[in-house]
């Protein structure tokens, strides 16, 4: 699951990350340290969109 605090993950709130203010270069994040952070969270795993559950079945298929 994430590490992030919920009331640094609303908009205007500076990093998602970290919470220090974004920079324009990387909005909505502070540095590239940080954006390169979240991708590495979305790609394992750390980071979720709640949906329904999946069937081992469905996803073995590949459909």
């Amino acid at each position: 699951m994430s590490n992030i605090k919920p009331e640094r993950a609303r908009r205007g709130s500076g990093c998602p990350t970290c919470g220090k203010p974004s920079a324009a270069a990387h909005i909505p994040f502070c540095s590239q340290g940080c954006r390169d952070r979240d991708l590495l969270q979305w790609l394992s795993d750390g980071h979720r969109i709640p949906g329904p559950p999946v069937d081992e079945e469905d996803r073995d298929s590949g459909d």
